[in-house]
């Protein structure tokens, strides 16, 4: 006997037609039912961050099967949440058909839950896999807030094109490249330890690009406990190639004396900036009176002459002191072993604070990113200030930036044109030590990488 399928029968799926074959009437030998296997679910991180009233938070990828079944016959959803006050299973969303999907969550409150991930196969088989949420507070510009993964001390940024920005960590000695429109983790990373010969961090503070080549620069200063470590010394250029997702780096030479050549140089200068004493066995860095470099940006007009800005010290080192940048008029000869060459020092008047980045654009404008040089809570005043790069002009307070939130405010990335209404910049957050998720343990300590992050939020400057 000859079975035809009618065509609303034709349009069900192959399992559900073969099982009708099976059962029609005068096909001889016996008839076997559908099987269908356990199904098999998959999450592309274990672990995730999100923040309360965010846009944009990172997503996971969800891929499940089930043989003898299609893919899209399958149903993902978050059956259980150990803390739904943090975010329970309606907060998790996921969308997309087939065998890969996309689980989003919306974070209600600070702190940590486990959802339990579910897929749902035919035949009432199904499985499970933990997804470890952690979600940090709500922070003000919220919809401007995007944050970086995979690391919490963001220390330098710089642009590389499209949106792409490759930025620096201060507790390690890899380069990270990431989307800045978006929060998630970086798209490429590149460890520089082995190039640089380095066992401890370079503590990259700061950074700028000229041409095709990136200058990064430690922060030349003692360790938080006073003691001199020789990685800091550092100043090394990396080469890059391609732009935007597809940007590389490749390393190209490093300087390990500056730190010495400042202090020589202060010292020939009847130590007027106390560079000796600051750097001094057990004087720490970040004091008043301390050594710690956090500015680096060429002058106006030079691809050889650049600024040196200095979170430690103040000049004079007093409340209320000023700013100091110190220029290296061979920058570019520094990185194949020149020994550096100094001009004339300028100190700016920022309200008492500090650099923590420095920054110009094409046309020759700066923005300053002030800040305090204590090691603080980070709740001291900062602020952005414009500048021309000229000694004895003085800069001009753009904004105060918002202090209540977690980390401080330590990279600039890109300067708009501040002649024309609504330039926007992008300022990125050292946010290592703060206690992200409310249990007391700072963002540089937390043992998954997936929850360490650092913030990134555009303001309008002009």
């Amino acid at each position: 006997m000859r079975v035809q399928l009618s065509p609303s029968v034709s349009g069900i799926g192959i399992a559900a037609s073969a099982a009708l074959l099976l059962a029609a009437g005068g096909i001889g030998g016996p008839a076997y039912a559908v099987t269908y296997g356990t199904p098999s679910i998959a999450l592309s991180a274990s672990y995730l961050s999100g923040a309360v009233g965010a846009t944009g938070d990172p997503t996971v990828t969800v891929t499940v099967a089930q043989s003898g079944a299609d893919a899209s016959a399958l149903t993902v959803a978050a059956s259980a949440s150990t803390r739904t006050s943090v975010a329970g299973t309606g907060d998790v969303a996921v969308t997309g058909t087939g065998g890969t999907r996309t689980l989003a969550v919306t974070a209600h409150a600070q702190g940590y839950t486990d959802l339990t991930v579910k897929v749902t196969g035919l035949g009432g088989k199904a499985a499970t896999k933990t997804l470890h949420y952690a979600a940090s507070p709500a922070v003000q510009d919220s919809a401007d807030a995007r944050y970086l993964t995979g690391a919490s001390d963001a220390s330098a940024a710089v642009d590389v094109g499209g949106g792409y920005v490759v930025v620096a960590n201060d507790e390690d000695n890899t380069i990270r490249l990431y989307n800045g429109a978006v929060s998630g983790a970086p798209v490429k990373t590149w460890d520089f330890d082995s190039k640089l010969n380095a066992t401890k961090e370079v503590d990259i503070e700061s950074a700028t690009r000229v041409g095709n080549t990136v200058y990064w620069l430690g922060s030349l200063g003692n360790n938080k406990d006073g003691e001199y470590k020789s990685d800091r010394n550092t100043v090394f250029t990396t080469t890059v190639s391609g732009s935007g997702a597809s940007t590389t780096l490749t390393y190209g030479s490093a300087y390990h004396k500056l730190r010495d050549d400042l202090v020589a140089w202060d010292k020939a200068n009847g130590n007027h900036y106390g560079f000796a004493a600051g750097t001094a066995s057990g004087q720490i860095p970040k004091e008043i009176n301390g050594f710690n470099v956090e500015g680096l940006e060429f002058a106006p007009g030079s691809t050889t002459t650049a600024y040196i800005g200095f979170r430690a010290p103040l000049a004079p080192a007093v409340p209320g002191g000023k700013a100091l940048i110190v220029p290296v008029t061979n920058f570019d000869k520094v990185l194949t072993g020149t020994k550096a060459v100094f001009g004339t020092p300028i100190e700016l008047d920022l309200g008492g604070l500090s650099i923590r980045d420095l920054r110009k654009n094409a046309q020759d404008q700066y923005l300053i990113v002030a800040g305090s040089w204590a090691a603080d809570d980070n709740s001291d005043p900062e602020a952005l200030y414009r500048w021309d790069g000229v000694a004895g002009h003085a800069p001009v307070k753009v904004l105060d930036l918002p202090t209540t939130d977690a980390g401080a405010w330590e990279a600039a990335v890109t300067v708009p044109d501040l002649t024309v209404p609504g330039g926007r910049v992008q300022l990125i957050t050292d946010d290592g030590d703060a206690d992200l998720y409310g249990d007391g343990t700072q963002a540089k300590d937390l043992t998954h990488p997936e929850w360490q992050k650092s913030r990134s939020t555009w303001f309008t400057v002009s």
